[in-house]
């Protein structure tokens, strides 16, 4: 039982770590054995080294958020053991077997010798690697500060684009705010190890100077004996104190300068970057041994290391040919295969000519890299995740969208395609970064590059280089790359259009997908052919032209079942369905504040377009005047509403004229919703912002 308990307190972190810190903290006030000594002071000289190696192996700095406390503990840890030490060296005037070891075997007991060599670790330490690591942490910290709402807006826009998920954008801005985290706490971390490196001074000095005055005045030693004695063990303790601090600098320089989001070792991108272009070293290796045949310059070590250098520029060379030979191996098996579908494809029958391709985009052909993974293009990835996230807020399942180059469009011009009719064009620049200011952006007159629109918002923009990435970001502009870009305003072209892309067998598979899972419920509704596929396609398609999701479909045929009986006429159908899907409707229209902000019609107005809808309720008869005044103050009080609010309120009327009154504003005001009152969901808080009066 009593193995038990032991065996569990030794596998909790948490108490090993209490006890450690109180351990480290007890040593300053309780002298300890020399043999624990020695035990502590190589524990501390491992832990450096550990610390370094963990620090060479991390391939992003966040690999290792814990380093900045551990830096901490380190250091007092560190310090904890120069008190002991002292006490025992000016106590007993021995520092155990490790200090001896260093200040003898090390300088080889000479104590001038050591003052020299530890005085140069410090200076290393103090002055070039603690000031640089420091400084590093320093600028890092303040430019991972100041470009995190750029970084944010960034994740916003790839949620809204679709190109990721809410749970992916969730760890994205998890990971910015450690990201800001780690590089402002190692910032503070970093004057511990500057510190550190001016306490091992000041406790060098008191040692010395301590043990001779207490070998002289109190054991009654020459000044040669105490100087000799004392000296060579401070020395030594000044030695095993100062090569884990100098590690442990060296790992802090390793960590800060590491760059974010790399998925190599630095081991790996040194090898690449350094040794990876064979003519640099035939170069560097012909120069060496033009040194080596100099007369009284030594031959020998010039020729060793030219010939290394010889020896890795041509193993490099032979790797790099074999890369070369299977990726030309690779290009021919491709050529090849366009080849054969080529002479595939001139077989096809002419019937084949006539399909027409529901939604496809055509791209220029300086745009091409965006479809390629190996150039870093990632447009087809960003088009499938489009594809996943329209059925998550559409309830629809898109057509495949196929790319295609077009050799008539310009250079960095695509158009998008609805059954082979271009309906939106765009123009964007592969190599540059889209920085688009929302509003909140300073602009700053040293940020150069093309001014240009945003395609799917209107936003002004520029087209920067990645060199002036951060900079934009650091002054509030949206970044985003030019597949982004396209992606994103494809992703609107989907909301505007999703009406016309949705067709009856679509409606099809869409009802076949529910009958996997509710087979009852669909052979209910179809038992009697009271409802058709064409019924329910034309009601969904009017939800879709108002970007009112269905993908609760069976709340959808439950409605349209219980009022078809009534009328089936797909207007008096939709607005039945928006009632049953007034929460969904309201979530998607709230602001901000989470309030559903709404302009509402005057009762004179509405009464005024009641009388103008004709007895069937397929037509609408209004003096042109009125129209265009009602018009006129729907986009007043609209403006002043966004001006106010910073949100898009919504338009909220009566039932009877809600479908009336969005056909006659739907070209004036297409992206706003006219909802009526009784779509408003109990739970929801609306607030009017405004009404309009004609």
């Amino acid at each position: 039982m009593n193995l038990t308990k032991i065996r569990e307190v030794i596998q909790n972190n948490d108490i090993l770590l209490a006890v450690g810190l109180v351990v480290i903290v007890a040593m300053m006030l309780i002298p300890l054995p020399l043999v624990l000594l020695d035990i502590l002071l190589t524990c501390n000289i491992s832990l450096a080294i550990i610390i370094m190696l963990v620090c060479l192996y991390a391939s992003e700095p966040l690999q290792y958020t814990s380093f900045p406390t551990i830096l901490l503990i380190a250091t007092l840890f560190r310090l904890g053991l120069n008190v002991s030490t002292t006490r025992m060296i000016l106590l007993e005037a021995d520092g155990g077997e490790v200090i001896t070891a260093f200040g003898n075997f090390v300088v080889g007991g000479n104590y001038l010798v050591g003052i020299i060599i530890f005085s140069i670790l410090v200076i290393i330490n103090f002055m070039v690697i603690t000031n640089g690591a420091g400084r590093v942490a320093e600028v890092a910290a303040r430019f991972t500060l100041d470009s995190m709402p750029g970084k944010q807006l960034s994740v916003d826009a790839d949620l809204n684009s679709g190109i990721i998920t809410e749970d992916e954008a969730k760890q994205k801005r998890k990971d910015i705010a450690r990201e800001a985290d780690f590089y402002g706490t190692m910032d503070g971390a970093s004057k511990f190890v500057k510190g550190d490196a001016t306490a091992g001074i000041v406790i060098t000095v008191i040692n010395i100077v301590g043990g001779l005055i207490i070998g002289i005045v109190q054991h009654n030693m020459p000044f040669g004996e105490a100087a000799a004695t004392y000296t060579i063990l401070t020395v030594g303790d000044g030695l095993v104190s100062q090569l884990p601090a100098l590690i442990i600098s060296t790992s802090t320089g390793l960590i800060v300068t590491r760059a974010s989001g790399q998925d190599r070792s630095l081991s790996r991108d040194i090898e690449e970057e350094m040794f990876g272009d064979p003519r640099v070293l035939n170069l560097v290796a012909g120069l060496l041994i033009a040194f080596g045949i100099i007369p009284g310059l030594p031959t020998m070590p010039f020729f060793i290391i030219g010939g290394s250098i010889f020896f890795i520029s041509f193993m490099k060379q032979s790797e790099n040919a074999k890369k070369e030979k299977e990726k030309k191996l690779l290009a021919d098996a491709e050529a090849k295969k366009t080849r054969k579908t080529k002479k595939k494809a001139t077989k096809e029958s002419v019937m084949e000519l006539l399909t027409i391709e529901p939604i496809e985009i055509e791209i220029g052909y300086r745009l091409v890299p965006l479809l390629e993974a190996h150039q870093g293009g990632d447009l087809l990835e960003r088009i499938a995740q489009i594809r996943r996230q329209s059925a998550m807020d559409l309830g629809i399942v898109l057509p495949s969208i196929r790319v295609r180059d077009n050799l008539q469009l310009g250079p960095n011009s695509y158009q998008v395609k609805l059954r082979g009719i271009p309906i939106e064009f765009g123009e964007v620049h592969s190599d540059r970064f889209l920085a688009m200011n929302a509003g909140t952006a300073q602009e700053d007159p040293k940020l150069d590059g093309i001014k240009a629109v945003e395609p799917a918002f209107g936003l002004p923009a520029l087209w920067i280089t990645d060199k002036q990435r951060e900079k934009a970001e650091a002054s509030g502009y949206t970044v985003v790359s030019a597949s982004a870009v396209v992606s994103t305003h494809l992703t609107e072209v989907i909301k505007k259009n999703a009406a016309e892309i949705l067709t009856r067998p679509d409606v099809q598979s869409l009802i076949d997908n529910l009958k996997k899972t509710s087979e009852a419920f669909v052979d209910e509704i179809f038992k009697d052919n009271s409802i058709s596929v064409s019924d329910i396609h034309l009601v969904l398609q009017n939800l879709l032209r108002e970007k009112v999701s269905v993908r609760d479909l069976q709340t959808i045929l439950e409605t349209i079942s219980t009022y078809s009986k009534m009328n089936k006429n797909p207007d008096f159908l939709t607005e039945q369905c928006r009632m049953a899907l007034s929460r969904s409707i309201c979530k998607q229209n709230l602001s901000d504040s989470g309030e559903l902000l709404a302009v509402t019609i005057s009762p004179e107005a509405e009464n005024v377009i009641a009388q103008g809808i004709s007895q069937n309720g397929q037509s609408l008869s209004l003096d042109p005047n009125f129209t265009r005044e009602l018009i006129n103050k729907l986009n007043e009080e609209i403006e002043n509403s966004i001006k106010s609010t910073g949100n898009q309120p919504v338009i909220l009327c009566s039932s009877n004229i809600r479908m009336a009154l969005r056909k006659l504003i739907e070209r004036t005001f297409p992206q706003i919703n006219v909802m009526a009152y009784n779509e408003v969901a109990p739970n929801i808080n609306a607030r009017s912002v405004g009404m309009v009066r004609v």
